[in-house]
């Protein structure tokens, strides 16, 4: 797998995205996809199949909007989102309507797309598929690009930070669904903590089970958890768990906690002053910039199929939010705990 370069595009973590939606046309497709690697075209056509909790969950999917809202303010064109039903099954079918429709290319967000990506990607050969949070690379699809995050090194910082800035040596994580991809970021989370305080008490509990994926749509349950933790002793908790990240937030607020959020700068994506005030820091899965830099590489005609992309710590794929200064007095501790794993000194584990 190959290593991305990033691009330094502005942050668009936007709460709720601007209005780009468009209405399905019969329009033939915005250039050329597949085995070319996609091309120029004069309007770009892009199809995006939402994850559980769709547009709006002030996380995961509106980082990966608002990638694609910086790629056509920059090229133009229009963009036609969509979102499962409530148990998820018609993900196939939200994909082939989008090529159906002429968009091209389409993203997939979320890993949940990975067990039919491939399917649909090879009956549409001249549409374009990237698909975040799965590997593409053993799929054999030259038109579908797989989009991959080191996770666990972002929230391995992220435990630094919960270590370094608690005064009761007790933290806790909070996942959406246990599936290997959120199990990175806990692994990644506590390998941090301990890293600063070998003998730290982590608490560790996931909303849902796996096949379950309501556990990253539901702020009550989010709430209920991390709640838990603070009664336990917790003052900082740190969340993988999409829209239910609210409901931590809210927990922390309500026991004069800490939270810390996740994939977007969630300091800016949440509307209370209050919830602003318990949000120290977010690790940064910077979706947004792995699908900008998708598009214009499409408009460039410059797709390389049938491969990863990685986003790493290295390449600022993944990181630490500052917004509000609560841990600016802790920041030289980060960065020193980043460039040891840049350099490869520390291996982070992606399994707990």
């Amino acid at each position: 797998m190959r290593r991305a370069r990033m691009t330094k595009a502005a942050a668009l973590l936007l709460a709720g995205g601007l209005a780009l939606s468009a209405c399905a046309s019969d329009e033939e497709p915005s250039g050329s996809a597949g085995g070319d690697g996609g091309g120029s075209s004069d309007e770009l056509k892009v199809g995006v199949a939402y994850d559980t909790g769709g547009r709006g969950d002030r996380s995961f999917n509106d980082s990966a909007i608002a990638g694609v809202e910086a790629a056509i303010a920059e090229h133009g064109g229009e963009v036609r989102d969509l979102s499962p039903n409530s148990d998820a099954s018609n993900r196939a079918d939200l994909l082939t309507q989008l090529a159906d429709e002429g968009y091209n290319p389409v993203i997939a967000v979320g890993f949940a797309y990975g067990d039919i990506i491939g399917d649909v990607a090879e009956q549409y050969p001249d549409t374009t598929f990237a698909i975040v949070d799965s590997s593409v690379a053993e799929l054999g699809q030259d038109n579908l690009v797989g989009l991959l995050f080191a996770e666990e090194q972002g929230s391995f910082l992220a435990g630094v930070a919960a270590a370094t800035k608690t005064t009761t040596d007790h933290v806790g994580f909070v996942g959406g669904v246990e599936t290997p991809l959120i199990q990175k970021f806990e692994a990644g989370f506590v390998a941090g903590a301990q890293a600063v305080k070998p003998e730290i008490v982590i608490d560790r509990q996931y909303i849902s089970p796996a096949g379950d994926f309501s556990g990253f749509n539901d702020p009550a349950r989010g709430q209920i958890v991390a709640q838990g933790m603070f009664d336990a002793g917790a003052d900082v908790v740190y969340h993988a768990a999409g829209g239910s990240g609210i409901g931590v937030f809210q927990a922390a607020a309500a026991s004069n906690g800490r939270a810390i959020g996740v994939d977007s700068d969630q300091y800016n994506t949440v509307d209370d002053p209050a919830l602003q005030a318990v949000i120290m820091t977010s690790m940064l899965k910077r979706v947004d910039n792995a699908v900008q830099e998708f598009l214009d590489s499409f408009v460039e005609g410059n797709v390389q199929g049938g491969e990863d992309v990685v986003y790493d710590l290295e390449s600022e794929g993944v990181g630490l939010s500052t917004t509000g200064g609560f841990i600016d007095d802790i920041q030289d501790q980060i960065d020193q705990y980043r460039q040891q794993i840049v350099d490869g000194e520390i291996e982070v584990p992606t399994t707990p």
